[in-house]
């Protein structure tokens, strides 16, 4: 299938559709002002919309708008693009609005926990937060769920804070399962750069930690390099690094941005075949180089479904009365190799972050197990 080729409707089905729509709308005897003010409400998908009913477009009950809150450590960062899209998606299905996006740029914790007191203040109705910090957070949390606010944990969890739920990837098995590959193509002594953006943050320390064990047992030396929380300086930070340390046989990323760098100097100085990679996340670059070789492999988390599942959980929390609790959630490890990034890299979609349109393409015809 061409890349951006999609789905066409077929005529009659939205005819079909159509008629159907006229029916439940009871325009037999309706005047034009009606029509367009339906028009209107179906257009906005707000709490209003509930009120259509349509056995081919199930809806939940009249409800309330429901305003949740995103709280995040690197706002801008490329890789939360599919998760952004993830919500969007989950809060027009559910007909609320989207939810608010906050937190810091740069990974500053106290810029976080402001953003959750204003979301506490302003009596949001869900917070969904990545829990960088041990410690930082279990504060505001305990007041959101004291004033009946749910806290789901996305992305970077602790095991200490209350919050109901996590969603996101298991860190520390994810690591051990890529340092499991690495040691397949080096050998004892080998020294292993483990770039991180910033050591110690709640969502990719764990990476590192549940990767250092299999290195020691592999006899591989391995250096913690910091790529800095901003992607504009990770390139810039691994390249130095790179060029100090030219005796490095493996260069092992745990972040987008990061996975991004390593890509980029791979290419840069030609280094296929003398200095191996791996990267996280599925960024353009990062793809472009598990196809050429350059890295071993990259790992895809899901980030679409680390926006689009908490807002669902949030949602029915709220329209069950409490009584769908939110559940942990593995958005799994999916390892990116040469065999299979074909489909990354020929479809454009919202649920990668590489494009912005809605699509729908068809699945493969063969499930890999």
């Amino acid at each position: 299938m061409a890349r951006n080729e999609q789905h066409e409707v077929d005529p009659k089905l939205y005819e079909v559709s159509r008629r159907r729509f006229l029916r439940n709308a009871g325009v037999a005897a309706a005047s034009v002002p009606f029509l367009g003010s339906m028009m209107e409400i179906l257009s906005e998908r707000g709490a209003s919309a509930q009120t259509f009913t349509d056995e081919s477009h199930p809806l939940f009950a009249a409800h309330p708008a429901y305003q949740f809150t995103f709280v995040n450590h690197v706002t801008t960062n490329t890789f939360f693009t599919a998760t952004q899209y993830g919500m969007q998606d989950a809060a027009r299905i559910l007909g609320i609005p989207t939810p608010q996006w906050t937190g810091s740029q740069n990974s500053i914790v106290s810029q976080m926990v402001t953003a959750m007191d204003q979301a506490i203040a302003a009596k949001r109705k869900g917070i969904a937060l990545a829990i960088i910090d041990p410690i930082a957070f279990n504060s505001p949390t305990n007041r959101a769920l004291t004033s009946g606010i749910p806290v789901i944990a996305y992305n970077a969890d602790e095991p200490g804070n209350n919050r109901l739920a996590y969603v996101g990837q298991n860190n520390l098995t994810a690591g051990a399962a890529a340092a499991e590959k690495i040691v397949k193509v080096t050998k004892k002594g080998d020294l292993v750069a483990c770039v991180i953006a910033t050591p110690g943050s709640g969502n990719i320390q764990p990476r590192v930690d549940g990767a250092v064990p299999i290195f020691n047992k592999a006899g591989l030396e391995h250096v913690i390099v910091a790529g800095g929380a901003a992607q504009t300086a990770e390139l810039a930070n691994v390249d130095a690094w790179y060029l100090g340390h030219k005796n490095v046989k493996f260069m092992y990323t745990v972040d987008s941005g990061d996975s991004i760098a390593v890509a980029t100097v791979i290419n840069k100085y030609k280094l296929k075949g003398k200095v191996g990679g791996s990267g996280w996340d599925v960024g353009t670059p990062v793809l472009q180089q598990v196809a050429a070789g350059g890295l071993s492999f990259s790992i895809d988390q899901q980030a679409y479904l680390q926006g689009f599942v908490p807002t669902v959980q949030l949602f029915l929390y709220q329209i069950s009365a409490g009584l769908m609790k939110p559940c942990n959630t593995d958005t799994g490890l999916g390892f990116v190799e040469k065999s299979n990034v074909g489909p990354y890299l020929a479809h454009t979609t919202r649920f990668e972050g590489s494009g912005a349109a809605q699509s729908a393409y068809a699945p493969p015809a063969r499930i890999a197990y």
